[in-house]
């Protein structure tokens, strides 16, 4: 006897294998994260959110670290990895390793809502050092150089707004590395100021190493900090399929309210702020193109000096 289908069961039947079909080519998804922290916090911090994708998305998924930032933005351009975690200028350094073919769809929320943070630099309390003219002739560290607010944002506005030309201003000009190792030299003493970032002055980079136990409450004092900057994207490779990158997205910003525990390690907000607002806002390229632009600047002004 012939059978037909209802409606309802035939469209299951003609959605089933395009549901299906990015899974049947990535059993695996990698995620780049960036060394702005040491990497056994970094992992551990992102480990919530990998358990969570594997659960929600069906698929295996690893995480992708590096030695710097240039490690996840190489790998991005080679297909070695679908998702990269960036910030501002990685995410535009990654844009123009790839001749635009990326595709960024969500930033963080902050606990206030805020989509913004700031660069700041700091030098020891004790330093002598409290103002950034004060570094005069000094040993400056910037991040690295795909760091948004360790070099990108710092260095833009030191030559355009301060008036300040690093290489000529400071006595030796260098790269840590990542912000902790930007902290942990200047406490250390190897710089006598460093470049990093916060979001307020109760949370930032040196703040978490205090509360980490990785350096002491007082310090390290910020000298200089930056006009806001926008957050940085969640960003995919933009030849993947168009329902993985939209099944992805959709599970990361489902994650803060389906695992609200494992979001607060992943974000590092506070379980006692009644008013949270942490989580993810969609974002396009067009909100980073001046960072592109920055950098583009940035490399003309290596070209000519």
């Amino acid at each position: 006897m012939m059978r037909f289908l209802t409606n309802t069961a035939l469209c299951a039947l003609i959605a089933a294998p395009a549901f299906a079909e990015w899974r049947d080519d990535y059993a695996v998804l990698k995620f780049g994260i960036l060394s702005g922290e040491n990497e056994k916090d970094r992992l551990l911090r992102n480990e919530p959110l990998r358990v969570f994708l594997e659960e929600k998305l069906g698929v295996e998924v690893e995480i992708f670290t590096a030695g710097n930032y240039d490690g996840v933005i190489q790998a991005m351009a080679a297909d070695q990895i679908e998702i990269g975690r960036f910030g501002s200028s990685s995410y535009a350094a990654a844009y123009t390793a790839t001749n635009g073919g990326v595709v960024p769809t969500l930033t963080n929320l902050r606990e206030n809502g805020a989509t913004g943070y700031y660069s700041i630099v700091v030098t020891r309390c004790d330093s002598g050092i409290e103002t950034l003219a004060d570094a005069e002739g000094k040993v400056h560290a910037f991040a690295d150089p795909d760091s948004t607010s360790g070099y990108a944002v710092p260095y833009f506005n030191m030559v355009n707004v301060d008036g300040i030309v690093p290489e000529e201003f400071f006595g030796t000009v260098t790269f840590s590395g990542s912000h902790e190792a930007g902290v942990s030299g200047v406490v250390n003493g190897t710089f006598d100021t460093a470049a990093t970032w916060w979001n307020n002055e109760a949370d930032g980079v040196f703040q978490r190493m205090i509360s980490k136990g990785m350096i002491e409450d007082g310090q390290v004092c910020k000298i200089w900090e930056s006009p806001e900057i926008t957050s940085g994207p969640w960003t995919f490779r933009s030849n993947l399929p168009a329902d993985l990158i939209k099944d992805v997205t959709a599970a990361i910003e489902a994650f803060p309210t389906e695992d609200v525990e494992g979001f607060r390690i992943y974000s590092e907000w506070s379980a006692d702020n009644d008013n949270n607002q942490a989580g993810f806002q969609r974002v396009d390229h067009e909100r980073y193109q001046w960072i592109v632009d920055m950098r583009e600047w940035i490399r003309e002004q290596r070209r000519a000096g």
